[in-house]
């Protein structure tokens, strides 16, 4: 660990590397353990000598948006979570549009309505990242990244150099990509293709897109948004609530009593509440319907 600590301080500012880092306050669910380092680079040269540090120190490695689908261990992570957030540059020619991994989705989406772009509005209040939005191609009210997403960059840690993916190399699906085949590969930025559309329209249909998910999602609560995929000719969260789960709690874990598809940290949840509540959840599930359902949040760190 000390080795790649002073490559870490060669390559980062002092605020740019924390050391025994709460995850907590790095994850929308407010639940995680300490991380050994957490770091943020504010450029691509900076991130991907960051990744080549921890590959040759032997330093397991994490990297993280806005944390907005994962659960963090309370044990924390033994190694170095890094941050796309400092990869944030927008560069629009057109109707082209090209975005760091870190840009956040309502960012993007905002940026590309004021340009008079559209096809992003979907995009408008998934609070997540471009990186992570391309990894799960994450979609909202019809829309979904494969829809307009062209190419994208990524770092290869195994080869040390940037490589790109066309869009049917992507293998886009229901909440997949081909980057969750390939561990090795960390998305750099994203290219996607948009058509001219009216501003004030644009505008006015996401202001209604927000209205509608504050109003039917518990955004008062720290969650990691919807916590189960959707099951094939079925609502997910339909089948938890008919099942008597709604409201259905284990320490500070709950499942929302506004809307049965979301775990809400209702206050002091730690990671092994909520898993001991997916658990619960699944096993009546299998029980009285006899189907598996499967999680769309991930865990990171140990167990």
């Amino acid at each position: 660990m000390s080795d790649f600590l002073v490559r870490a301080r060669q390559i980062l500012s002092d605020s740019s590397l924390l050391l025994n880092e709460p995850l907590s306050l790095h994850s929308s669910f407010r639940i995680g353990g300490e991380a050994d380092y957490f770091a943020k680079p504010e450029s691509e040269e900076a991130f991907t000598a960051l990744l080549s540090a921890a590959g040759e120190c032997g330093v397991p490695y994490c990297v993280i948006g806005c944390a907005s689908n994962i659960l963090f261990s309370d044990k924390g992570f033994r190694g170095v979570v890094i941050s796309t957030l400092g990869l944030k540059n927008i560069d629009i020619n057109g109707n082209l549009v090209r975005a760091g991994a870190g840009v956040t989705m309502p960012v993007l989406s905002s940026r590309a309505q004021k340009n008079s772009l559209d096809g992003m509005r979907f995009m408008c209040g998934i609070p997540g990242t471009v990186g992570g939005g391309v990894f799960m191609n994450a979609g909202a009210y019809g829309g979904e990244i494969a829809c307009i997403l062209t190419s994208s960059r990524y770092y290869d840690t195994e080869k040390g150099e940037i490589f790109s993916l066309s869009a049917s190399e992507h293998d886009f699906g229901y909440r997949h990509s081909s980057y969750m085949e390939h561990n090795e590969r960390v998305l750099l930025s994203a290219d996607f293709s948009l058509t001219l559309g009216n501003p004030d329209e644009i505008k006015a249909e996401c202001e209604e897109l927000l209205r509608r998910r504050a109003e039917k999602q518990p955004l008062e609560f720290p969650s990691a948004g919807s916590t189960f995929k959707r099951y094939p000719g079925f609502f997910t969260a339909q089948i938890i609530d008919e099942c008597g789960l709604k409201g259905f709690s284990v320490g500070g874990a709950q499942v929302s009593e506004k809307h049965a598809g979301f775990v809400i940290n209702r206050g002091g949840a730690t990671a092994e509440d909520v898993l001991t509540l997916v658990d619960k959840i699944k096993e009546t599930i299998k029980k009285e319907r006899g189907i598996d359902i499967e999680c769309e949040m991930r865990f990171v760190g140990e167990t």
